[in-house]
């Protein structure tokens, strides 16, 4: 079998989420966005670009729960998402309708979502566990998630402990600011991704 024919064409979608506290259900995701990053196949990886399709969605909370620390990164107005906020039902209804939309590439072809986070663990985390709980279903699976860190960990031959965009090399962080708005955070970490995808290793 050739190697084209064993590779799944992939889908990376950024996703940055805003939350309340540490971990779901006893806090809150406030809100989250996602921004397609790039396609993936057997001739190789294309970035989407900064015009790329986006998701955006504030939440309405689950719990009473919330850690002020946390909420104030945000900058988010929790009693007005009390009341004003998307259901979380309504929000990942749409979210996993967003993705299948994604899914259909530029060429025609369907391909495989995957998550792509910075770090991953604390968005899928929150993620997940609204797509399985609100919505039945995880358009990503139950793995289907990368971390840029552990990518740029791989690619660069450094230690993962210790790693921060500080320690990256400037060529490959984007010029786009991080407000902790979570479709721009989305749309600078995606970029920082297409950036690590491309990137010809560091310079010995």
């Amino acid at each position: 079998m050739s190697a084209a024919r064993r590779t799944t064409p992939t889908v990376y979608v950024s996703v940055d989420v805003e939350a309340d506290g540490p971990i779901p259900g006893p806090y809150s995701m406030l809100s989250f966005g996602a921004a397609v990053a790039g396609h993936h196949d057997a001739d190789g990886f294309r970035r989407a670009g900064r015009q790329a399709a986006g998701f955006y969605r504030e939440l309405r909370p689950v719990s009473e729960r919330f850690d002020p620390q946390a909420l104030a990164v945000s900058g988010l107005d929790r009693a007005a998402l009390l009341t004003g906020g998307t259901p979380p039902e309504a929000a990942m209804a749409a979210f996993c309708s967003w993705v299948e939309q994604v899914c259909a590439g530029p060429d025609g072809r369907r391909y495989r979502p995957v998550m792509v986070g910075y770090p991953a663990p604390y968005d899928w985390l929150f993620l997940y566990w609204y797509l399985m709980e609100f919505a039945g279903r995880s358009p990503f699976g139950h793995s289907g998630c990368l971390d840029v860190k552990t990518l740029y960990a791989a690619r660069a031959g450094v230690p993962f402990a210790g790693i921060g965009k500080r320690s990256m090399p400037a060529s490959l962080l984007p010029d786009l600011p991080h407000t902790h708005h979570a479709l721009d955070d989305a749309r600078e970490q995606a970029e920082l991704f297409a950036n690590l995808m491309e990137w010809d290793g560091p310079e010995h």
